[in-house]
Order: structure tokens, then sequence, then C-alpha cells
């Protein structure tokens, strides 16, 4: 069984910064694609980022391009979504999701496995 877990969520200071971390067990790490997606109050579950399985690509969206960076260890099992500059519309619920695969995009029907997501709260 994929269990996919995150944590790193809180509450952070417009302009702070944040590091969300993002676990899985019951695969091998290095063979997964990774995702992150978020939910925003009363919002669509959106696209974040995402990594290639070795981490040599990478794509975010436009809203967090040059502010978040996506990484990962694989020798560690832990994937990583650094958040810098955060705006208050950064609140949301973040979820890593994973796939097997060299790569997987921003649709999030694409991820097979998905965890509970880590509630982000941007106050001034």
């Amino acid at each position: 069984q994929v269990q996919v877990v995150e944590s790193g969520g809180g509450s952070v200071q417009t302009g702070g910064s944040l590091r969300l971390t993002c676990t899985v067990s019951g695969y091998t790490f290095s063979e997964l694609a990774l995702g992150w997606f978020r939910q925003r109050p009363g919002k669509e579950r959106e696209f974040v980022a995402a990594i290639a399985r070795r981490g040599a690509s990478s794509d975010y969206a436009n809203a967090v391009r040059g502010r978040f960076t996506v990484s990962r260890d694989n020798a560690n099992n832990i994937g990583y979504l650094q958040m810098h500059t955060v705006r208050d519309e950064d609140t949301a619920n973040y979820s890593c999701a994973a796939v097997p695969g060299p790569w997987c995009g921003k649709r999030s029907e694409d991820y097979r496995y998905w965890g509970q997501g880590t509630q982000v709260t941007v106050s001034s």
C-alpha cells in the first residue's frame, strides 16, 4: 500500500518562507514522478509544481514561478516544496501527488497516489 505524507505546513507571515516535505512509503521513491497541488478556500484544486523522478526536470504554475522551488532527495526519499515571498493568496491546503514514471505534468488526474495535504496559512 502506497502512502504519501506531507508535512511542514503552518502559519507564515506575508513575505516569509516555508518548506513543505513529501515522503512516500510502499513504492521506490526514485521511480515516482512528483507533483504539488493546492486547494485554496472556495477554489478548485490547482497545479503548483512538478518534478521528474530523477529531479532533472521541473515545472511551475505561473502564480508561483520564481518564488517556489520544487526539489527531491532520492537518497533519503524526500520531496520538497520551498516557498519564498509568500502572499496571502498562497493560503491553501497543499498536497503532494506521485505516479510511477519519469515525468508527470500539470494534470491532477494523471497522478495515482495522493497525500492528505498540509495547510499553509499566510497572514499579514
